[in-house]
């Protein structure tokens, strides 16, 4: 998964810093699990980015496999319980896009394996 933008950095220390959250938000989003597929958002490819600011605000990109899918607000609601868990965490946005479409092809390995896709 790629972060949406590079955060800036004035010091090898800062940018440490953003590294490590990021890889907090990931592993925090790794444990939402779509009811539906019993797949974690990152695993099945809905999360375009994660971008995190010096005031502790988090901005997620990110799709849904469908148009109108009804989890959307199950979906929101456990991405915020999530990533306002990780410490330093002070507020979540979540922005829906529709490009680049979502398809079986972002699937990891493990979601193809667990959904018996070859």
């Amino acid at each position: 998964m790629a972060d949406k933008a590079e955060q800036p950095a004035s010091s090898p220390e800062e940018q440490a810093y953003f590294d490590q959250m990021r890889n907090k938000l990931v592993k925090a989003l790794e444990t939402v699990i779509d009811p539906e597929l019993g797949i974690d958002l990152i695993n099945l490819g809905l999360i375009y980015g994660v971008d995190l600011d010096e005031n502790g605000h988090c901005d997620v990109e990110m799709t849904l496999t469908t148009m109108g899918c009804p989890l959307t607000d199950v979906l929101d609601d456990e991405i915020h319980r999530a990533l306002m868990a990780v410490p330093g965490i002070k507020s979540v946005d979540i922005h829906l896009v529709w490009y680049p479409q979502w398809g079986p092809e972002r699937l990891s390995r493990y979601a193809k394996m667990a959904l018996g896709i070859h």
